[in-house]
């Protein structure tokens, strides 16, 4: 049966263990493509990792407040969703205001 805080619960629980995966996915890629030397480029190396550490940590944030039901955990877990959807859409915004012309010259 689902309803209530047990739905939500479960699902908050299972989307957290796969962002989790994915996150360690993401720190394997970055150590493999610079253990492989696939990627020479430090500074994308260091990104992939960064992104990889950041949503295991928001991750683990997320899955601590749903099992524990802690409200103070959750309210963080989604401000900092938000602000991640933020800087998303603002870097999305950014992306189609940018033509042929300017993707030339970068």
């Amino acid at each position: 049966m689902c309803g209530g805080f047990t739905c939500s619960k479960n699902a908050l629980t299972a989307l957290n263990v796969l962002y989790i995966a994915v996150g360690f996915i993401l720190i394997l890629a970055a150590a493999y493509g610079r253990a492989s030397a696939q990627v020479t480029n430090l500074p994308i190396v260091s990104g992939i990792l960064g992104c990889g550490v950041f949503l295991i940590l928001v991750s683990i944030l997320g899955l601590f407040g749903a099992v524990k039901h802690n409200q103070v955990m959750l309210f963080f877990y989604m401000i900092i969703l938000f602000l991640i959807f933020l800087v998303q859409f603002s870097v999305a915004c950014a992306c189609l205001a940018v033509d042929k012309r300017e993707q030339e010259q970068l």
